[in-house]
């Protein structure tokens, strides 16, 4: 098949999932062809069987605001016709499966077919698209979509309640490379690669994110500063945005700024999970939680909050350890438990591969979406 993807290409959940997504269809044989303002950060620009199609967005003083869903759209119709697509996959509803619709319409008039799909992630539905100005077009593209994803069933039911959608949604996981992904099985080599990071005898906490308000990243300073109190321990924060500032001057304030370590945007964070012990990620909202998936198929347990999609990945007290949203001092509490019971967080650890292996694999989950591609082929002739 020839495949258009369109995501946003910024150091989020969805864009990642889009682009693992498209490396992983390419190495099955199909042709992708990302469709977006700039190239997804995880492309190497050298992979393949994916092009790349950058999305060029004028400015003129008639516009407040360049209309880059217009854009878009034009753009998706464009490659579709020059490269004869089969289908476009677009993650995040808004704008892109706007854009799509639009494109679909465009080259319909002209006698062609481009049937399109929406898979949702997250924010697009919890947050963008309750918004009172967004919700009608939301709920409008994602009924016209010809087929529609989501990647959890938490979300999938909040969609259904809050946009009365009647059309079927299925239900396929977030996924990670377990080939990618591993453990570091020499212990003498992950001693010694997590020298970069710490002391032999310190722990290592970690936190990925984009540093979004919802992903309150300041509660993960707050628990290692809890936790550092009473066992050696380092932080490492990975990703970069808006509540930065807030984390590196709680650390300042509480005086253990020479243990946390913000290293920005990384591209391989493949090769720095497997130097963890734990993953925190204490999110006000979640509905799937892949940096905890990456995390755990490294052998990385996370202390995580009950919330969203959560609990459909992580089964607590076997493969991680949920609380509740601000309860810091409980999340601590936990951390702590598992490192100072070194065979607990053992079975923990081998737990969450053996999960990760049996349910979220890429070579599991990329097969569902090539199926339902075929369906939607099929439905579309």
């Amino acid at each position: 098949m020839r495949i258009g993807i369109t995501c946003y290409p910024t150091y989020g959940g969805s864009g990642v999932v889009a682009t693992e997504l498209g490396i992983e269809l390419a190495a099955l044989g199909h042709e992708v062809h990302f469709i977006s303002y700039s190239q997804p950060f995880r492309l190497s620009g050298r992979d393949n069987g994916i092009l790349y199609h950058e999305v060029p967005v004028s400015s003129y003083p008639l516009f407040e605001f360049p209309p880059y869903d217009l854009a878009l759209a034009s753009r998706m119709a464009e490659i579709a016709e020059l490269y004869s697509l089969d289908l476009l996959h677009v993650h995040y509803a808004i704008p892109h499966s706007v854009s799509a619709l639009l494109a679909r319409q465009m080259l319909a008039s002209r006698g062609m077919r481009l049937p399109f799909v929406t898979t949702l992630h997250g924010t697009d539905i919890t947050l963008v698209g309750m918004d009172r100005g967004y919700l009608p077009i939301t709920r409008y593209a994602i009924q016209e979509s010809d087929g529609v994803t989501s990647i959890s069933s938490y979300l999938k039911e909040e969609t259904l309640k809050h946009f009365g959608i009647t059309r079927p949604i299925e239900v396929i996981p977030n996924f990670v490379n377990c080939n990618e992904y591993v453990p570091i099985k020499d212990e003498a080599a992950r001693a010694k690669a997590r020298l970069r990071l710490a002391k032999p005898e310190e722990a290592i906490l970690m936190h990925l994110s984009n540093f979004r308000p919802v992903k309150r990243v300041v509660d993960v300073v707050k628990v290692f500063a809890q936790v550092q109190r009473e066992v050696p321990a380092q932080l490492v924060l990975v990703g970069d945005g808006p509540e930065r500032s807030a984390a590196e001057w709680l650390a300042h304030d509480l005086g253990i700024q020479c243990r946390v370590h913000f290293l920005g945007k990384q591209e391989r964070v493949n090769e720095l999970l497997p130097l963890a012990d734990l993953m925190v990620m204490p999110s006000e909202l979640e509905s799937f939680g892949l940096a905890a998936l990456e995390a755990m198929a490294c052998k990385v347990p996370s202390i995580a909050t009950r919330v969203g999609g959560v609990p459909e990945l992580i089964d607590d007290g076997v493969t991680g350890l949920l609380y509740p949203v601000g309860d810091v001092e409980a999340m601590a509490a936990g951390a702590l438990s598992l490192l100072k019971d070194r065979d607990r967080l053992e079975a923990m650890r081998l737990a969450g591969r053996k999960t990760a292996q049996k349910r979220f694999c890429s070579s599991l989950v990329v097969p569902h979406y090539v199926r339902y591609y075929e369906s939607v082929l099929g439905n579309a002739g």
